[in-house]
């Protein structure tokens, strides 16, 4: 529960490559009390004569795809004579340790990456994933699990791997212990890029000849044209791609431009 939290103007004081715009600050560097900035000395949850909500009816964090945020995300930090690497993505991520969670005492200050903690909220803390991140949180010894969005720096301690709001402490039943032993596991949310596929072949000779004839249709335009292939019980079959391409206009507009020249419908497809 307690929580050593970086603050974001310390941050550019002491990161590597640090280039924040208008730096807001998210809390003390180490676990003093800071009297000018937080309200309480130590952190604790809310008090039982306040409207608690019932957190076990607070929905998840719904994943979704969202930019870096242009502060909490610098190459590399230090605190506490301790350098740390942020993550240039959390592809793949999974790591298994101890969670702890932080509560009233940060409730309304501003996190890492300028978003405003609630501890009511479905939100967690990570040394070293980008912000944000949209993590599973599963509890080994329960087996509950929450889905929070990383919003913030932390926790400083060697033997924590993750910081959780107060909701999500809750709903994985580690409130009263204050520590768990839990599995993080990063969830993608990258946005599938987008393609058109042309043509169907059983002659990769045939397929060859179309990508010709459509490189020469948009010469202007920089698009990558390639010959796929998939295997299917028949054998090999060809398609002509044209991509990755930015979104539904230019897709659009390029369809078009196929249908003047009498080749075969376009349609879209979609990977990541």
């Amino acid at each position: 529960m307690h929580r050593n939290k970086l603050g974001i103007i310390l941050l550019c004081v002491v990161l590597t490559g640090c280039t924040l715009k208008n730096p807001v600050p998210s809390g003390p560097t180490s676990s003093k009390p800071s009297k000018k900035r937080y309200k309480i000395e130590q952190d604790v949850g809310p008090h039982h004569t306040e409207k608690i909500p019932d957190c076990s009816k607070i929905p998840d964090a719904k994943p979704k795809h969202e930019h870096k945020s242009r502060i909490g995300n610098p190459k590399t930090y230090k605190v506490f004579n301790k350098m740390y690497t942020v993550l240039p993505n959390s592809k793949g991520y999974k790591e298994r340790g101890v969670a702890s969670w932080y509560g009233k005492k940060f409730h309304g200050y501003h996190t890492s990456n300028g978003e405003v903690y609630d501890m009511y909220g479905m939100s967690a803390a990570h040394k070293t994933l980008p912000l944000p991140t949209y993590v599973k949180v599963k509890n080994i010894n329960n087996g509950k699990s929450v889905i929070v969005k990383v919003n913030d720096r932390g926790p400083f301690h060697d033997d924590r791997i993750i910081d959780l709001s107060y909701a999500a402490a809750s709903k994985l039943g580690i409130l009263a212990t204050g520590t768990a032993d839990v599995e993080i596991m990063a969830i993608d949310t990258t946005l599938p890029q987008l393609f058109i596929q042309i043509g169907k072949f059983s002659v990769e000779k045939n397929a060859k000849k179309l990508a010709s004839q459509i490189e020469h249709i948009t010469k202007n335009d920089g698009h990558i044209v390639k010959v796929k292939h998939a295997k299917t019980k028949q054998g090999k079959i060809f398609h002509v791609h044209i991509g990755p391409l930015s979104d539904e206009t230019q897709i659009t507009e390029l369809t078009k431009k196929i249908a003047k020249h009498k080749l075969p419908k376009p349609i879209k497809i979609t990977a990541k």
